[in-house]
C-alpha cells in the first residue's frame, strides 16, 4: 500500500456543544483525530483543539479522512465516563455516506468480523478466523446518477467498519484512498460523515444527542 500524503485543511475547531464537562467537534475530513506515528503529522485535532481548550481529554477518534461529531472530555472522570458509553455500546451513531453503485435493498445488517491486513497496511479485511465482532445496519436514504445515499448506524466501532462492510456489499464508499478503485476513487474527499453521536452525559446522566450536518 503507497504512502498517501498529508496536508490536513487549515482552520480552528468548530466547536458543536461545551459546558464543563464535554466538548463536541466537528471534525473536518483529512485531519486526524491525533497525532499520526509518520513524520510530518504532529498536526491533528487533538493539538488544534489543546490551543483552545487546554486539557481537553480523548475520548475516541475517527478515520482522518472521515469528517463528522467527535466529543473530548474535559475532565479524568467524564473521560471514564464516556469510555464506559462507548465500551458496553450504549453510545448510538449515525453516519451518511455516498457509495459507488444502486444498492437494490432498502435497508440490511453486515455481520461480518475485521482485523488487519498485515501485507497491505492500513487496509482491513474480512477475517472469519482472527477477525473481531463487527457489525453494521444500514438504510438507503435516496439513489440517482449511479450511486446510493446511504445512513449507517455501526453497532461495534473496529477500524474502517463501515468502509469494509461497504465494500463487502459491492458499493465501496466514493471518494475512499484505500478501497475504492477507478472513477469511484476520484472525488476530492472520502464521502463519510458521523452525523450523530449520542450517549448518557457524564455530569447528568441523561441522554443527550449531538449533530454535525453532512457537507455532501
Amino acid at each position: 500500500m503507497a504512502d498517501f500524503s498529508y496536508d490536513p485543511p487549515a482552520g480552528d475547531p468548530v466547536i458543536l456543544f461545551e459546558d464543563d464537562r464535554v466538548i463536541v467537534v466537528d471534525k473536518p475530513s483529512g485531519l486526524l483525530s491525533v497525532p499520526g506515528k509518520l513524520e510530518g503529522r504532529a498536526d491533528c485535532l487533538m493539538s488544534r483543539l489543546e490551543a483552545f481548550r487546554p486539557g481537553a481529554l480523548l475520548v475516541h477518534r475517527l478515520d482522518c479522512d472521515t469528517s463528522g461529531v467527535m466529543i473530548f472530555a474535559r475532565d479524568k472522570a467524564a473521560q471514564g465516563f464516556l469510555g464506559q458509553e462507548f465500551e458496553k455500546r450504549r453510545a448510538r451513531k449515525s453516519y451518511v455516506a455516498r457509495v459507488s453503485g444502486m444498492m437494490a435493498e432498502d435497508r440490511g445488517r453486515v455481520d461480518l468480523p475485521l482485523c488487519a491486513d498485515w501485507d497491505y497496511r492500513p487496509r482491513q479485511k474480512v477475517d472469519f478466523e482472527r477477525g473481531r465482532p463487527a457489525v453494521t445496519e444500514w438504510e438507503v436514504v435516496s439513489r440517482g446518477a449511479g450511486e446510493t445515499r446511504v445512513r449507517m448506524f455501526p453497532l461495534t466501532g473496529r477500524s474502517h467498519q463501515l468502509r469494509v462492510h461497504m465494500l463487502s456489499l459491492g458499493h465501496p464508499i466514493l471518494g475512499d484512498p484505500i478501497y475504492a478503485e477507478g472513477a469511484a476513487r476520484d472525488y476530492p474527499r472520502l464521502m463519510l460523515h458521523a452525523e450523530m453521536l449520542g450517549l448518557h452525559h457524564p455530569g447528568s446522566g441523561e441522554w443527550v444527542e449531538f449533530r454535525a450536518a453532512c457537507p455532501f
